[in-house]
């Protein structure tokens, strides 16, 4: 035996008798020895999962040991093996001994209970071991780990599973199935781990209202006093007291993203509206509060709900900032993230991605109209007036319905009236600078959304001016309706918003006709907060993420920033989640697109970490939109900042 394979030998004997018990278990003879050394995860989209560390030492050896690790004291492998085992080594040095090798002296893991898992025989719960993705972890290692934990638990080892955390583990897998089927491993795969979950709480927190089962195909639209059960995830959504799907959501949907921004409980809850607990509570008032590891509900009174809304709605009005002065449409070219109070941050936003040099990326061109066009068309139709009048009607105050009704006819009228003259000319020229015969999106760019804090994601109307068409005036007085709409109307009433000062300003640029692919990505990697990286979410064709077509799940993936040896760092490709709107094996992006997104990501961020005066320890990201478009090249359409 070598000087350095005794020194740790020695160094874990002298020890043991110091830390034993206090920071790990050489057992887990039961559930609650479990729960007492792991943790439970508050990150997005595992919440509620409990993870425990290991460390197997002597892998090297006849004798290896598993040490099953107080992961509340220790949140890294070396830091446990520096501090509690007393290990003398250099964080380098326990690398080069732990991972990415086929020589390796320890391996290091975390097991994690995945409760609300049911296979397909109807059994519930898992327990997985993984490794780090990027550990390129062979199977006569997999095995040692299986055989060493399956020793030590006493309890459930019948439900203890094998997880490939990454791509490298899949392929890995590939290449062993033999050796896997020989030593009749048990495996579970992203895929079917994460569809067969029954529980996935995507925003904490707790509201009160009046619970409802919602139609998520009726159009219908409900208030920030109900709470609401869905059995397929709604396109869009007024401001709510909390959600319920009994689909599963991701997090970058517009449901959670609203979640996130209005600070309101929001589950994946298989079955929920047939619950036990849940279905005699359906049309009455409740208090709902999702818990990592569960929900709470239970009866309420109508008192304790508009107590409630007045302790959550901000105290003081909000007028949002709105610059008239600008009175001609620009080019895209020519404004940045300053003219965001001209033309909203969605058009402005996109003229800033403009000036960063991106690799093989196209942006957008075409035009920003300000908010100074909306302004005149409003005041010179009287339409400002006809809204003044609506909003002082003591049922359009009083009735949820008769507001909703109401602002329905509003709309129309909107639609339907005549453009100012002078507005109609600028209009006109700016449609004839796109070439014929081309379809012109018309994108709705308020002062009230794309910024921090608050994206108002989905609250307003896009749309598209076909060649068909003709004239592109009735295209853009639509994307004016919309500011009227029900649902972006109770959001700001919710937040004491100017009604008169918010303004609608207009994105336009050609329309992606025959799109491969659609997708959001955030510039940071929510999941491991501790690297970098970036998470992204994408789809085939025109069925959006943003908005996802029933029962239809994207590609989840993970840019994972971290070593990919020893003294190299690059990115490691995660997918959480395989899109079911593609082939077995397949992916929706391929391998470089998703490393080329990636690496523009990174671009994006430490871009706009200037534009926002922001640092990435405060949690900023931005929150991206992109398409690959018909001829397979990838386009970033829209850059707003994450809601933390």
């Amino acid at each position: 035996m070598n000087h350095f394979k005794t020194t740790i030998i020695l160094a874990f004997v002298f020890i043991r008798s110091l830390a034993y018990g206090q920071d790990w278990k050489d057992d887990l003879p039961d559930r609650e020895t479990f729960v007492a050394l792991s943790k439970i995860d508050d990150t997005p989209g595992s919440l509620g999962i409990r993870t425990m560390k290991f460390l197997v030492s002597g892998v090297d050896t006849a004798t290896p040991h598993i040490y099953f690790i107080d992961t509340n004291k220790y949140e890294f492998h070396y830091d446990f093996a520096s501090k509690a085992l007393n290990l003398d080594m250099t964080n380098k040095q326990f690398i080069q001994k732990t991972y990415f090798t086929d020589h390796r002296s320890f391996i290091a893991g975390t097991l994690l209970s995945y409760d609300n898992f049911i296979d397909s025989q109807e059994k519930k719960g898992a327990y997985v071991f993984e490794f780090w993705p990027t550990d390129p972890v062979k199977v006569q290692f997999t095995h040692l780990v299986y055989q060493l934990i399956t020793d030590h638990m006493g309890f459930e080892t019948d439900r203890l599973f094998y997880h490939p955390a990454g791509e490298t583990h899949m392929q890995l897998l590939k290449q062993e199935q033999e050796e896997y089927n020989r030593l009749k491993m048990p495996v579970l795969t992203s895929e079917i781990l994460f569809q067969n979950m029954t529980f996935i709480p995507l925003h904490l927190g707790e509201g009160y209202g009046y619970l409802r089962v919602g139609d998520a195909t009726s159009g219908a639209s409900y208030s920030f006093r109900d709470i609401v059960i869905f059995k397929t995830i709604p396109n869009e959504l007024s401001h709510v007291a909390g959600v319920l799907t009994e689909e599963p959501q991701t997090p970058l949907c517009h449901i959670n993203l609203k979640a996130r921004q209005n600070n309101t409980p929001n589950v994946y809850l298989k079955n929920a509206s047939s619950q036990p607990e849940i279905q005699p509570l359906i049309g009455k008032p409740v208090y709902f509060k999702v818990k990592a590891d569960g929900i709470e509900i239970r009866l309420a009174t109508d008192e304790e709900i508009e107590i409630n809304l007045e302790k959550i709605r901000p105290k003081a009005p909000t007028v949002p900032e709105r610059n008239l002065a600008v009175t001609s449409i620009k080019s895209l070219k020519d404004i940045n993230n300053k003219d965001s109070t001209t033309f909203g941050a969605k058009a402005a936003n996109v003229g800033e991605l403009k000036l960063i040099d991106l690799n093989d990326i196209a942006i957008p061109d075409g035009f920003a109209i300000p908010f100074y066009f909306y302004d005149v068309f409003m005041s010179k139709t009287g339409l400002y007036e006809y809204a003044r009048t609506m909003m002082e009607r003591a049922d359009f105050k009083s009735s949820s319905e008769t507001r909703e009704k109401l602002l329905k006819e509003f709309q129309k009228k909107i639609k339907k009236a005549v453009m100012p003259e002078e507005l109609k000319t600028a209009l006109e020229d700016m449609r004839n600078q796109f070439p014929e015969g081309i379809g012109i999106r018309c994108r709705s760019s308020t002062n009230n959304e794309d910024l921090p804090g608050f994206n108002g994601a989905g609250l307003y109307d896009s749309y598209t001016n076909h060649p068909e068409d003709g004239n592109i005036l009735k295209t853009i007085q639509k994307v004016f309706a919309s500011l009227w709409n029900f649902r972006a109307f109770e959001e700001r009433e919710f937040y004491r918003v100017d009604h008169f000062q918010t303004a609608m300003g207009i994105l336009v640029h050609p329309n992606f006709e025959d799109e491969l692919a659609n997708g959001v990505a955030v510039t940071k990697n929510p999941f491991y907060k501790e690297w970098g990286g970036c998470y992204i979410n994408a789809q085939v064709g025109e069925s959006l993420v943003t908005n996802p077509q029933d029962g239809a799940l994207p590609d989840e993936i993970l840019g994972l920033v971290t070593y990919i040896s020893v003294d190299e760092e690059g990115l490691e490709i995660i997918f959480i989640r395989h899109s079911n709107q593609v082939a077995e094996g397949k992916t929706v992006l391929t391998m470089d697109q998703t490393k080329l997104l990636a690496d523009n990501l990174a671009k994006i961020q430490k871009h706009f970490l200037k534009v926002y005066n922001r640092d990435e320890k405060d949690g900023f990201a931005m929150d991206i939109e992109f398409k690959i478009n018909k001829d397979n090249d990838l386009v970033i359409k829209q850059a707003r900042p994450w809601v933390e």
